[in-house]
């Protein structure tokens, strides 16, 4: 339980803190830096996720295809 209440302090202060650095101009724009950075974070990390699901599903689709024709060979004999 004392755990948890350092916790909340610690995170209360550093929101009270944020917010007192936030209203100056070189907290601003120290703000904006970080919310670009990760900006391009989030978006370089969600670009690769499409390209890695679309080469499995590529990949799968292939397989498929190959099973599917093996069934059919399998069911002609």
């Amino acid at each position: 339980m004392k755990n948890l209440l350092l916790l909340l302090v610690g995170v209360a202060t550093g929101f009270v803190v944020a917010h007192k650095v936030n209203q100056t101009q070189g907290g601003r724009e120290f703000f904006a830096d970080v919310d670009a950075k990760m900006r391009e974070f989030t978006d370089t990390v969600a670009e690769a996720y499409r390209e890695r699901e679309a080469e499995l599903r590529e990949t799968i689709d292939s397989l498929v295809e190959d099973a599917e024709a093996a069934i059919d060979d399998l069911n002609k004999r």
